[in-house]
């Protein structure tokens, strides 16, 4: 497989480190964004480490005009990209009672518009070209919901709409789009959960562990490659059964 032209959101830690560095490995060509110069950096350093070669941007997907000359910096070194993982994201979490416009906000911009604003941007030369695959990362919570979240949930929920809508809109072009629901994944963020909330997450999942990043990345990996080249308007759970309906 020659190598593809790569943009992963959000790409600088976590499950976004994990896919970025799944592309890397392949051979392929692969961006990250970060929002901000330390961030990238520190990602940069940390893939140079594993020896993987990948170029970082500093871009809030939040901001569509920062998103398009991002991609456009990308188009003119390299050509039109041919996988985009959404993978950016953020979190505020409140009762809904006490969370705040801004709360609300910020999540919608990062999460949802974010989205918006890679596609928006990427499709274009995807349909230039003709093919192209979009992998969107929502969440299990978009399944289920979950307390003091209705801000994030509401955005995965959304993700997933959008991601059928553009799968249809897409299909004639030969751009695939899917998403991918992960569970609870051990990160950094996650880390800071105390024990006792941990072992009730994990009691609640019927494979009796979290998720690692690079379960994700596989299946981002996956969807992103010519073994589903007829897979697209999918979710794919990534949640050890967290989300299986009784």
């Amino acid at each position: 497989m020659s190598a593809r032209n790569v943009l992963v959101t959000g790409g600088t830690r976590g499950i976004g480190a994990a896919i970025t560095a799944r592309f890397a490995r392949e051979g392929d060509r692969v961006w990250y964004t970060g929002r901000s110069e330390d961030s990238v950096r520190q990602a940069g350093e940390s893939f140079a480490a594993q020896g993987l070669d990948c170029q970082g941007l500093v871009c809030d997907v939040a901001d569509f005009a920062a998103v398009g000359a991002a991609i456009a910096a990308i188009d003119a070194e390299a050509g039109a990209l041919e996988v985009l993982v959404n993978n950016a994201g953020i979190t505020q979490d409140m009762l809904l009672m006490r969370m705040s416009e801004a709360q609300w906000d910020q999540v919608q911009d990062v999460n949802l518009k974010g989205c918006f604003n890679t596609l928006r941007h990427a499709v274009k030369g995807m349909m230039r070209a003709r093919k192209g695959s979009v992998i969107n990362l929502t969440s299990v919570v978009a399944h289920t919901g979950n307390p003091g979240q209705v801000n994030y949930t509401a955005a995965k929920a959304g993700v997933i709409g959008l991601t059928l809508s553009a799968a249809k809109e897409l299909a004639a072009r030969g751009i695939r789009v899917n998403a991918v629901a992960p569970g609870y994944i051990e990160t950094d963020m996650t880390a800071a959960i105390a024990e006792k909330a941990r072992e009730a997450m994990v009691s609640g999942i019927p494979l009796a562990r979290p998720g690692q990043g690079v379960d994700v990345a596989e299946a981002v990996f996956f969807l992103a490659g010519e073994k589903a080249a007829y897979i697209t308007g999918q979710v794919l759970n990534v949640d050890g059964g967290l989300a299986i309906h009784s």
